[in-house]
């Protein structure tokens, strides 16, 4: 089943600003194929194969000569170096379009490309399957098959068994892709850190209480985070700060850029032992806010996101910030529940009272299928076509 991922319009407008478009993101989330499909004319070549691998860091010049006008190179992180010939072709010979790479590992690739491409370079990130991309395919799931499943292409297109597949997934993460990122002493730890993670999905992250549960140090905590961030496997949402007369809270928010894995990971086998699990609610928070994120990423923006929450209780779960006048901004509630009760609205409405015109919207999201405004909140329903 092939996806129309939303981000291909907006790859098609970068080449035609850019001599090079990047675009990353984990791994199986669709990268390759929505750069096939947004530039079928181009040359492709996977720097993954060890023999293309090999050419390329024997003899870049040569490797290159076989793509006169330009080519998909597919995990360029594998052969920094290359970076720096790609540089000097497209300054020797200008144009649009030349080149689209793609890489796994931000880290490591946005070293290279600071080093070798500033200013040359589109940036663009793709996430797993947005909920919009899989109703337009006719994959219409509830929200508990949604958190089950996860965004990852195959699992739907092949129909496959999230549980082995993320599986597989995750062991291959660990094995191959942070070896190549850092040494790890003691993958065993590794994972129970990760796992650990899960269960903290949605919650204020609290690094130092993590690393001790894991039997840690915070130094190595924290390299283990930003190992996880590094390779699109987590993404922490920052508080919002302003003086408005409150004590803020100041530490971000964890959350799992893929839910399906994070599901996985605390050992859901199952989308029915959703119904009363504990971390219900926290996973489909993880679900909602993924959704804001992957949706201005495959606009091509850099997500302006945050969470409200200070000393007296107060909390809202996303505040978006729209650009349209100094400070504007959304603020969404969610809320798992599959029927809407007025209270769900609460408290968007108490901190639209203290932050006054700057919010231009209010918000709930919630576990229904209806979309409809009442009292001046949109009420969103998560599987609502």
């Amino acid at each position: 089943m092939p996806f129309q991922r939303a981000i291909i319009p907006v790859l098609q407008d970068r080449a035609r600003r850019y001599p090079i478009v990047t675009v990353t993101g984990p791994r199986q989330a669709g990268k390759t194929t929505a750069c096939k499909a947004a530039f079928p004319h181009l040359p492709y070549s996977n720097l993954e194969r060890p023999d293309t691998r090999d050419f390329a860091r024997r003899d870049p010049q040569s490797f290159l000569s076989q793509f006169p006008n330009g080519a998909i190179l597919d995990e360029v992180q594998r052969v920094p170096e290359l970076l720096s010939w790609i540089q000097v072709q497209v300054d020797e010979h200008p144009g649009a379009g030349r080149y689209v790479l793609t890489g796994s590992h931000n880290f490591d690739l946005m070293q290279s490309i600071t080093q070798s491409l500033a200013g040359r370079t589109a940036l663009l990130h793709l996430l797993p399957l947005s909920i919009n991309e899989l109703h337009a395919s006719g994959v219409n799931l509830s929200a508990d098959q949604l958190i089950f499943s996860g965004g990852y292409p195959r699992i739907h297109a092949d129909g496959l068994d999230p549980t082995v597949t993320l599986a597989d997934y995750f062991a291959t993460y660990v094995e191959r892709d942070l070896r190549q990122l850092a040494e790890l002493r003691n993958l065993d730890e590794f994972r129970r850190f990760v796992r650990l993670a899960a269960g903290r999905v949605g919650q204020v992250l609290n690094l130092h209480s993590l690393a001790a549960d894991v039997g840690v140090s915070d130094r190595t905590a924290h390299a283990w985070l930003s190992l996880l961030e590094a390779s699109y496997i987590v993404r922490l949402l920052p508080p919002w700060f302003a003086n408005i007369g409150k004590r803020l809270i100041k530490a971000p928010k964890l959350y799992f850029c893929d839910v399906g894995l994070a599901a996985w990971l605390i050992g859901i086998a199952d989308a029915s032992q959703l119904a009363t699990h504990p971390l219900r609610g926290h996973l489909f928070e993880n679900l909602v806010v993924m959704e804001f994120v992957k949706h201005a990423l495959n606009q091509g923006q850099v997500p302006t996101l945050h969470y409200y929450r200070d000393s007296g209780g107060l909390e809202v779960d996303l505040m978006v910030e729209y650009g349209l006048g100094p400070g504007q901004m959304g603020l969404v509630e969610v809320k798992s529940g599959q029927t809407y009760n007025a209270d769900f609205a609460k408290s968007v409405k108490q901190l639209a009272g203290l932050l006054g015109d700057r919010v231009v919207r209010s918000m709930v999201v919630y576990g229904g299928n209806e979309h409809y405004t009442r009292d001046g909140v949109e009420v969103v329903g998560i599987s609502a076509s």
